[in-house]
């Protein structure tokens, strides 16, 4: 079917441009996608005779190595799903005159826009490379007839923008991400992601290529309510020539931060209740594997974390996948999401991250 998406505009005072506010309206396919938040979709795409990459979420069909891709979290209706209703959170919007967030199909969030945090107004994501931008739903609305106050669900939203740009004018970034949750659910409840690339990609053909950056993304919990911030150093590494139906992938993410609501550090806390002698929270490790990287750039596989348990075993601590589009013409950044999930709480990340020296945090 056939969505008008609404691309994402560049944040005012993230990165130096010119022009303002950039909003284009841009027919794009999307597809409906099934299955879980964490990659269980059944199913691919395939560019033309390029590689059949299973669990594209929802968004451009048929994409090329030349076209924009839009992709958004896959939709969860079921019942019995831990995180029922995630992926409705499908079409957001900014508005850089006043610098707000505007998201679609999601109950409680308030009747105006998103606005800039107030605790916790910004990640940094790096030297060179911007801001991650937090924004949050108003707290209260009123009935329009007896005036009387109704509270609305906490929800927040992460907006990452490339520091590269693209378009005529050379004013659009060239990827884009944002991320909304909320902790008013007793399981996971209604939120989203999406993340596009507004460039192209010629991929290399032979050679390594490594990625670094940050990611900034928000940590619910399932049969608990309660939201939380994370960081993380993200690397990611791509072996072009190896394996014969499509290039390696390896990375992490690293030095892994949780922040409550008011922005404070709560990570010695979370990491110890995982195990009483850890302090950080698990490394977590893409897994390598073929078929993870389509010709068009699409990116998608498995990522899973574990820990050191004080008599010396290794524990599986989270599971997961990431999503992810490579752009440029020297394949010189990606934009992704990543969704790391235990028993009881997942965290979705969203991150941009650059090939060379200047990509160092």
């Amino acid at each position: 079917m056939k969505n008008k998406i609404i691309s994402l505009a560049l944040v005012a005072g993230l990165a130096a441009c010119s022009g303002g506010n950039i909003f284009d309206e841009a027919e794009t396919d999307t597809g409906t996608g099934t299955g879980t938040g964490t990659g269980t979709t059944t199913g691919g795409e395939t560019d033309g005779d390029g590689i059949a990459v299973d669990g594209i979420p929802p968004g451009t069909e048929s994409p090329t190595a030349g076209s924009t891709i839009f992709r958004s979290e896959t939709r969860v209706t079921s019942d019995s799903a831990a995180d029922y209703g995630s992926g409705f959170a499908n079409s957001v919007a900014y508005n850089s005159t006043d610098d707000t967030f505007t998201v679609n199909n999601l109950a409680f969030d308030g009747d105006s826009p998103y606005v800039r945090g107030t605790s916790v107004s910004s990640f940094h994501s790096g030297q060179n490379m911007g801001q991650f931008a937090v924004y949050e739903a108003e707290p209260q609305s009123n009935d329009p007839v007896s005036g009387d106050p109704i509270d609305q669900f906490t929800y927040r939203a992460i907006y990452g923008v490339s520091r590269n740009r693209t378009g005529e004018n050379n004013e659009t970034p060239s990827a884009q991400f944002a991320i909304i949750r909320t902790g008013n659910y007793v399981q996971y409840g209604f939120g989203g992601f999406v993340y596009q690339r507004d460039d192209s990609v010629v991929l290399p053909d032979s050679l390594q290529a490594r990625y670094t950056g940050k990611s900034a993304g928000l940590r619910d919990f399932n049969n608990d309510g309660g939201l939380q911030y994370t960081t993380g150093d993200v690397e990611i590494i791509i072996d072009s020539e190896d394996f014969d139906d499509g290039a390696g992938v390896d990375g992490t993410i690293s030095n892994r931060r949780v922040y409550d609501l008011n922005g404070v550090d709560i990570t010695s806390t979370v990491a110890s209740g995982i195990s009483t002698n850890l302090s950080e929270i698990p490394v977590a490790q893409l897994v390598i594997g073929p078929g993870v990287l389509a010709e068009s750039g699409d990116l998608i596989g498995e990522i899973r974390s574990s820990y050191r348990a004080e008599d010396g075993s290794t524990v599986a601590y989270e599971e997961g996948n990431y999503y992810a589009i490579v752009s440029g013409d020297g394949a010189d950044e990606i934009v992704g999401i990543f969704v790391l999930e235990t028993e009881t709480a997942r965290d979705t990340g969203g991150f941009i991250v650059y090939r060379g020296a200047a990509a160092q945090p």
